[in-house]
């Protein structure tokens, strides 16, 4: 198979895997045209590469040209897999050790940060500083998610959760500082990413 009919057949997917998720999606043509997010992707994947080849400064021009252009910004040294989404964009900040899994949705204002103080920067070099998301992982908007932790997969983040320790996988994590609400340890089928449910709230109360 060629070079070129396997980057079809990837992009292709990455579309359909968007069109999925997304209700308002009405083809794989009006995505790959209009979403910002989508645009932050490829731009990251071109930024990613030349930081790989050690040409920072050229991967850090990409990064903050496609921060102009869609409002979203991802460090180049972010490692990223495949089939991920920032659904609307606006505001997501995605630090430099961040990891994130397959299949991974993320909405706007979306925060994977570092709670280190900006004092003695040196020592926080080549240092793990950043969340990991594992796959199928669902991020509310305007969530906050800081420092090296790990959110398990499947796990869902509400919006606005601040999230500061390890998620366990099938979580479902609301509030500040967020707590899991999902006491059946199975995957939740009625996460609302803008919000949650009675039935969530509820048991958050209790």
């Amino acid at each position: 198979m060629s070079i070129e009919k396997d980057n079809y057949l990837m992009i292709n997917e990455y579309l359909e895997s968007i069109k999925k998720r997304d209700p308002a999606a009405k083809s794989k043509l009006s995505i790959f045209l209009t979403y910002p997010g989508v645009k932050a992707v490829f731009f990251h994947r071109i930024a990613s590469f030349f930081s790989k080849a050690k040409f920072d400064l050229i991967a850090r021009i990409i990064s903050q040209f496609s921060r102009f252009l869609t409002g979203i910004e991802i460090h180049p040294k972010a490692d990223i897999g495949a089939n991920f989404f920032i659904d609307h964009g606006m505001g997501v900040v995605i630090g430099e050790t961040s990891e994130i899994g397959d299949n991974v949705t993320i909405y706007h204002a979306v925060t994977l940060g570092g709670i280190s103080p900006s004092i003695e920067s040196d020592k926080q070099r080549d240092i793990k500083r950043h969340p990991t998301l594992k796959n199928n992982v669902v991020v509310g908007s305007g969530a906050q998610l800081l420092g090296a932790i790990i959110v398990g997969e499947n796990a869902k983040i509400g919006a606005n959760a601040v999230v500061v320790k390890n998620v366990p996988p099938n979580a479902v994590m609301v509030g500040i500082p967020a707590k899991n609400v999902n006491t059946k340890d199975q995957i939740d089928t009625t996460f609302k990413p803008y919000g949650i449910n009675k039935e969530k709230e509820d048991i958050s109360e209790n």
